[in-house]
């Protein structure tokens, strides 16, 4: 039994922000029917690298645990057979560009609620429905530029650089999922669902912290730091004899520990030291004296004996190594189904895990078994077959 047993949710959406979120729901126990054009979802297509079949990691590592059916949602007759799936559906997550649901006679307001009052609506956008920027598509890369995040990324003389991952999308699909369940919870006291959305410049502000309420306080820019923290020294990147460290020191009694460690207790006596904000303010003097202490210890020495008294840090691993570290395997943060491996849910409950039952699907490969389901004939799915409205994948056979 696992937390969201029963909820069947109806994913239109596309890219990476709405299916992480229906896969997060799908980890979880929802009956997710994931719902493609004849296109397909355009990260079928971003790579190398792809499997023997064809299909992008990219696409794969955001759409297990979903049944995949190929329906024309451009074509009215396809648009009823999302009606239909609809019928006894809890959430529908999609992200067209706003206005394109409207314009085929399936918005939210117009249509959907009156429908379907119990309905969960969420929209994934780029900046809403309104405003100056309203209705404009959003892509991660694009929001990290306008929402600031760029800005203070990087080192101090270079220039503003993306996040290496794409944190506005993820967040975006993290607070998609906060608002469904929200919705879904609210639904018990009133029993009628709601529109929820959540948009990727929101989601970027968001995403600020702290250097949104440090600006708030002041008024002024940030400016960028490299791996340096804004507010806490000593935070950031430390040479050692071998490669790099990382500290991520927080309080008085972390530094008075990290000073013993390496034998140089005068270090926390030291005026310009003694306290986070003398450290932050004599952030570059202070860098220079740590590496100092740091060039008689390998990266790894160094890091064994600082965890050992409780100072937070960490050597720079690549992602083969963090992925295949101990620490992964003992918190069974890789799935596998099928033979399919990819990263686990991080949410955990004591008694509800989280299960993966199907690997990612080609196009349309459950596209028989999900109308049947609905209620349609044999018949009336040759005939959707026939007119290109629905197809069936090769692998369903």
């Amino acid at each position: 039994m696992a937390s969201l047993d029963g909820l069947k949710v109806v994913d239109l959406s596309r890219v990476l922000g709405g299916p992480l979120c229906a896969q997060i729901l799908g980890d979880h126990g929802a009956n997710v029917i994931k719902i493609e054009g004849p296109e397909g979802d355009e990260t079928r297509t971003w790579g190398p690298p792809f499997d023997d079949a064809g299909m992008a990691s990219y696409f794969a590592g955001i759409n297990r645990n979903k049944r995949t059916v190929c329906v024309d949602v451009a074509d009215p007759a396809g648009r009823e057979l999302v009606f239909r799936l609809l019928e006894d559906a809890d959430v529908l997550i999609e992200n067209f560009k706003v206005g394109t649901l409207e314009r085929w006679g399936m918005g939210y307001e117009e249509v959907l609620r009156a429908r379907f009052p119990r309905l969960i609506h969420c929209r994934v956008t780029g900046f809403g429905a309104s405003g100056p920027l309203g209705g404009l598509p959003g892509y991660d890369a694009a929001v990290q530029a306008l929402s600031g995040l760029m800005s203070i990324n990087g080192d101090p003389d270079g220039v503003a650089t993306r996040i290496g991952v794409p944190i506005v999308d993820v967040t975006t699909g993290l607070n998609a999922v906060i608002g469904i369940l929200m919705a879904l919870h609210e639904r018990e006291k009133s029993g009628l669902g709601q529109s929820v959305e959540s948009a990727l410049f929101d989601s970027a502000l968001f995403s600020l912290y702290p250097h949104s309420i440090n600006t708030l306080f002041t008024g002024k820019p940030p400016k960028r730091s490299g791996n340096g923290h804004p507010n806490i020294a000593p935070y950031d990147t430390y040479a050692t004899a071998t490669e790099p460290i990382f500290l991520a020191v927080g309080n008085n009694g972390q530094f008075q520990r990290l000073c013993e460690a390496v034998g140089h207790d005068d270090l926390a006596r030291d005026e310009r030291y003694v306290t986070n904000a003398t450290r932050a303010v004599n952030r570059f003097a202070l860098k220079q004296d740590l590496q100092a202490a740091f060039s008689a210890f390998d990266a790894q020495t160094l890091f064994e004996k600082l965890v050992a008294v409780g100072v937070p840090c960490g050597v720079i691993q690549n992602v083969v190594e963090a992925l295949n570290h101990p620490h992964t395997a003992h918190r069974g943060m890789i799935a596998e189904v099928d033979g399919f491996r990819s990263v686990a849910s991080p949410i955990r409950f004591s008694r509800t895990p989280a299960s993966y039952r199907l690997k990612p699907q080609e196009i349309g490969q459950s596209t028989l078994d999900v109308l049947r389901e609905a209620g349609l004939t044999e018949a009336q799915m040759t005939h959707l077959q026939e007119r290109g409205v629905i197809r069936q994948s090769p692998a369903a056979d």
